[in-house]
C-alpha cells in the first residue's frame, strides 16, 4: 500500500480530479483558471517529484498517462469552442498543417522502429507549455499573435521531430535536439 500512496500519484490523482472538474465549470473563469493552473502545475511537479524521490513506477506512469488524457479531453471540451470563436479561421488551417506533421512524425517512428514513438525535445517541451498557456492569452490583445507563435514553435518542433526519426539509425528516446544527433554519431567514430 505504501508505493502506491506516493505524493507523485497522489498529485497525479489529483489532475484527474481536477480534468473531471474542469468539465462542468464554465471556462476562463477565476476557478476554471485555478483549477487548470492546479493540473498543469500537478503534470511538471509528479515527475520532478517521482525522479528526485525515486518513487517512478508502472502504476505512475500509468495514472500520468490517465490523467493527461482527461485533461487533454477537458480542454477540448472547456477551451476548444471558445478557442474556435476567437481565433480567426487561418490559425486552424496552420494547425492542421502541424498536426499533420506531427502524425507523419508518428507514422515515419511507428514504421522505422515499429513501435509509437513520441520524443520528449527540448522543442517538444516548449510547444507544450505554449499550448498550455494560450487560455491565458487568449483574450488579451496578443491573443492571436500568440497562437501563432505557438502554432509557429509546434510546427517547427513537429519537424525537428520527423527530422529525428528519419536521420537515426534506431530510436533514441533520451534525444532533446536534432543536434544531439550530431554528438552521438561522432561520438560513436
Amino acid at each position: 500500500m505504501k508505493k502506491l500512496l506516493t505524493l507523485p500519484n497522489i498529485l497525479t490523482s489529483l489532475r484527474i480530479l481536477g480534468a473531471a472538474c474542469m468539465l462542468f465549470m464554465s471556462p476562463m473563469t477565476g476557478w476554471f483558471f485555478a483549477v487548470y493552473t492546479f493540473c498543469g502545475a500537478s503534470d511538471v511537479l509528479d515527475g520532478v517529484i517521482a525522479r528526485a524521490r525515486h518513487t517512478e513506477s508502472e502504476l505512475g506512469a500509468k495514472l500520468d498517462s490517465v490523467a493527461d488524457l482527461l485533461f487533454y479531453a477537458a480542454m477540448i471540451i472547456r477551451i476548444f469552442p471558445v478557442l474556435w470563436e476567437r481565433l480567426p479561421r487561418i490559425i486552424w488551417i496552420f494547425v492542421l498543417l502541424v498536426l499533420l506533421l506531427r502524425s507523419g512524425a508518428y507514422l515515419t517512428a511507428a514504421v522505422r522502429y515499429h513501435r509509437f514513438a513520441s520524443m520528449h525535445t527540448y522543442l517538444n517541451k516548449l510547444t507544450g507549455f505554449g499550448v498550455f498557456m494560450i487560455p491565458y492569452f487568449i483574450s488579451g490583445s496578443l491573443g492571436v499573435v500568440y497562437c501563432f507563435v505557438a502554432c509557429a514553435v509546434g510546427g517547427i518542433a513537429s519537424a525537428e521531430e520527423l527530422a529525428i526519426h528519419l536521420l537515426s539509425p534506431q530510436y533514441t528516446p533520451g534525444v532533446k535536439t536534432i543536434f544531439d544527433l550530431r554528438r552521438r554519431s561522432a561520438s560513436e567514430k
